[in-house]
């Protein structure tokens, strides 16, 4: 889904930081797991008033449970939240960051917490597959795989990066745009709470899974993780978080 904007950045700041990342045996000593997230990103990762919430967010709270863990959250900019790993100023991410060759040269991924992709969304309803994008302009966030996708469309006239998704969004509704790329989920959740926009759904661009990150190499933090995830899809604790977000059960399948 979401893609890290430049992978050599993270590549690079492996290299330049010598800071040790949190091995597993640290945390379960601490007693307390640190996780990134946007917190800008409905219904993944978004806040209520106050309070963080989501579809991963409930997901992670469900997995750092099982780890006997405490869990404590930070929020920022969608572009920093990588770069924080090899600087260990947290111990994982899950911001909905799509798998992909180059990233996983920079981080560690764990289990697929989801599986989507990116979906094409227009007022006219005309602009359906890919090649009808040729000769539009189309919205997506800045920093993600949507961006890198679109850009590899031949005959796009014109690709806006926004901040943030919902800015992007915005520019399809003025009709700053003619199409905008984003999560399956994300639009279709935006679909529904703003159904004056007149959005209408076009074709999947492309599909991928979703994963939490750790630092390059913190194999023994991704094994812990992923053991504890593989017991909420067994006691039924994630189907009842997809089914209350999605009315669907969206893991992974293959």
């Amino acid at each position: 889904m979401k893609m890290f904007k430049t992978i050599a950045t993270a590549l690079a700041l492996c290299a330049a930081f010598s800071v040790q990342a949190r091995t597993i045996d640290a945390i379960k000593q601490d007693g307390k797991i640190v996780i990134a997230t946007e917190g800008q990103f409905a219904p993944f990762n978004y806040f209520e008033g106050t309070k963080l919430t989501g579809f991963e967010v409930e997901v992670a709270e469900a997995v750092v449970k099982k780890m006997g863990l405490k869990l404590e959250w930070k929020t920022l900019g969608f572009d920093a939240l990588l770069t924080g790993l090899p600087q260990d100023r947290w111990d994982a991410v899950i911001a909905s960051h799509g798998v992909n060759e180059e990233r996983s040269k920079a981080v560690t991924f764990g289990e697929p917490h989801y599986c989507s992709g990116g979906i094409i969304v227009s007022i006219d309803g005309k602009t359906r597959t890919g090649a009808d994008l040729a000769g539009k302009v189309v919205a997506v966030q800045t920093g993600t795989s949507y961006l890198e996708q679109v850009k590899k469309v031949a005959g796009v006239k014109d690709v806006k990066n926004f901040p943030q998704d919902t800015d992007a969004q915005r520019a399809l509704i003025s009709k700053r745009v003619d199409a905008w790329v984003s999560d399956k989920f994300v639009a279709k959740e935006a679909a529904t709470k703003n159904p004056k926009a007149g959005f209408k759904m076009g074709d999947m661009l492309f599909i991928e899974h979703i994963a939490p990150a750790f630092a390059k190499g913190n194999t023994g933090l991704a094994q812990a993780w992923n053991k504890a995830f593989d017991q909420i899809l067994a006691d039924g604790t994630y189907a009842a978080i997809s089914k209350k977000y999605f009315n669907e059960d969206v893991r992974c399948t293959k």
